[in-house]
């Protein structure tokens, strides 16, 4: 069954090595760093308002509940109850490797494949699974996420692809991020980096999820822009 969760829920934090994105350090900087609880707290409730963002995320390594590999898309909070999102996304499905197309409107999921047209699922299949609104939410989604970090810690000053960030780490909970990265069942390690500049808006989050026995830790890894654009999504013609 394809749901909102199998897209959305991975897109969110979900956001591994995504394409085009760059950090680098900047050792000359990384001294008298911000405390990163106000950092923290300071970003989250700048994320409250924003209503719209663009998003690139990459999985890498086997996470339970995450059949994604890769998505790119938009995300809004306006239209519908429950906002809506398009893009691309590839995954694995059915044992199959799919690259796709999608747009999540008015409680409908629409899948496009490589070839054919898109295909409408109900709200009625959808429903039960994942609220796209989450990702964005302002008590479930990312501004949650960045008020219940613990052990948090301002480590250095960054670029992301070009932009001054702060790079805080920490440890989250199930109850803290498993509204925006399904297969959470325990404490995993988790850094973000905040635009250094303005309000602190959240750049790109990483999730590492505890490592298996003779394989790399899974990693969810999500990298936001373009907060607040101008995103309108309909449902295909």
């Amino acid at each position: 069954m394809l749901t909102r969760r199998i897209f959305l829920g991975t897109l969110a934090f979900s956001a591994a090595v995504v394409t085009g994105c760059t950090t680098d350090t900047d050792p000359a900087r990384s001294a008298n760093l911000p405390d990163a609880a106000g950092l923290l707290a300071e970003s989250a409730s700048a994320v409250r308002d924003i209503r719209s963002a663009h998003f690139t995320m990459s999985v890498t390594g086997s996470i339970p509940g995450i059949s994604v590999q890769t998505a790119e898309g938009d995300l809004t909070r306006e239209g519908g109850p429950a906002g809506g999102a398009k893009g691309t996304v590839k995954l694995t499905l059915a044992g199959q490797l799919i690259d796709g197309e999608f747009v999540l409107v008015d409680d409908s999921l629409y899948l496009k494949g490589p070839t054919g047209t898109f295909q409408r699922y109900p709200s009625s299949l959808t429903a039960e699974y994942y609220d796209p609104s989450a990702i964005l939410d302002p008590d479930r989604g990312f501004a949650k996420v960045l008020t219940n970090i613990t052990d948090a810690k301002t480590e250095a000053r960054e670029k992301v692809d070009g932009t001054p960030a702060y790079k805080i780490t920490g440890r989250a909970d199930k109850d803290a991020v498993g509204n925006i990265v399904p297969g959470v069942e325990s404490e995993v390690d988790i850094t973000v980096w905040l635009d250094e500049d303005g309000r602190h808006l959240p750049i790109r989050a990483l999730v590492t999820f505890p490592k298996p026995d003779g394989a790399d830790a899974p990693t969810v890894d999500v990298v936001v822009s373009e907060l607040d654009k101008p995103v309108t999504v309909t449902p295909p013609a």
